[in-house]
């Protein structure tokens, strides 16, 4: 599948390594190397951690294609309506290629 119709909208990847990420959508080529601006990512905390759930901003990133696990659009107005510093949740693990 094409994400040629994602472009220049914001997007959220899921990478092999279990991070969340999510930015507008600049670029991409036919092995998923993506390039996305204003990229933030977000680091979710299990229920039973202290620290509170963060989001570090990485400006404009490259993520390679064989990274990528997921890319999905946002719904901004959903988005925009989250504390994203209050969700708790389980970790995403990693994915493994056979």
């Amino acid at each position: 599948m094409s994400l040629q119709s994602y472009v220049n909208k914001k997007v959220l990847i899921l990478t092999a390594d279990g991070r969340t990420l999510t930015g507008t959508l600049l670029s991409c080529d036919q092995v998923t190397n993506l390039v996305l601006s204003q990229t933030v990512e977000r680091i979710i905390r299990p229920a039973d951690d202290e620290e509170a759930s963060a989001e570090v901003s990485h400006g404009l990133y490259l993520i390679r294609g064989e990274n990528v696990a997921i890319c999905g659009l946002v719904d901004e107005e959903l988005d925009a309506s989250i504390d994203w510093a209050k969700v708790r949740g389980d970790v995403v693990g990693g994915m493994k290629h056979v």
